[in-house]
């Protein structure tokens, strides 16, 4: 497993003074993002070889939010590569080793001059050391958009939400679900499935529909089509 040693910064708190959802996420993809770049595989090296990992899909189960100033330690290990897919289990833990948060996620090897999916490359994948699958109950990486929900006021996409790859960065749309659930709501997982990219200028078209305890987020286009869609629960 590949880790880092942080502590909770003021910066990455909600009102509650714990770390919030989106930073928990943040902390996960920084802790793959810097094993990659350990491993000579992180973005220069793609960006040259015109080459990116997308996230299709992720699965956070929240068992406690650490405190403003919590000492923590963040992990992740792929433990599958699939022709243009890798799988990643993630692990934030505090500093007796007790699960803060874990999770499981799936990626998506694409050539960013077609957009389309290639294989992962020998060589690349060799460089990680897969691990054993972490033991969690998994959920389906497919996330149904609501049925029927409340919809809300389109919104474009602003300069704040891109990434690296000139998309939505896939926190963002939590970040953006979030603002359609109420906030006394205890969020204990989260799932969400990606579907295609929305970039910036592009609408986002929300859907919320609340079913047997869960909140579900569609962040559409104008067509009804799912840049995302969120469930918490």
């Amino acid at each position: 497993m590949y880790s880092f040693k942080s502590r909770v910064r003021y910066s990455e708190v909600g009102e509650d003074k714990k770390l919030s959802l989106n930073s928990i996420i943040n902390y996960f993809q920084d802790c793959s993002t810097f094993q990659s770049e350990e491993l000579n595989n992180g973005l220069e090296r793609l960006e040259k070889l015109h080459r990116v990992w997308v996230l299709s899909s992720w699965q956070i189960v929240i068992e406690r939010y650490p405190d403003l100033c919590e000492e923590i330690e963040t992990g992740t290990w792929p433990y599958h590569f699939k022709n243009f897919m890798g799988y990643r289990n993630f692990v934030m833990q505090d500093k007796e080793g007790k699960r803060l948060a874990y999770g499981n996620s799936l990626w998506s090897f694409l050539d960013t001059d077609t957009g389309l999916p290639v294989r992962v490359p020998e060589d690349i994948e060799k460089a990680y050391v897969l691990e054993e699958k972490l033991d969690m109950k998994y959920a389906s990486r497919k996330v149904p958009m609501p049925k029927e929900g409340e919809t809300g006021e389109p919104f474009p996409v602003q300069k704040h939400h891109l990434d690296t790859n000139h998309h939505v960065n896939n926190g963002q749309y939590i970040q953006m679900a979030r603002e359609y659930i109420p906030e006394d709501f205890p969020i204990h997982q989260l799932r969400a499935e990606y579907k295609k990219s929305a970039v910036l200028g592009d609408m986002i078209y929300p859907v919320t529909a609340l079913e047997d305890g869960r909140y579900t987020v569609g962040l559409c286009d104008e067509l009804g089509r799912p840049y995302a869609v969120v469930e918490l629960s």
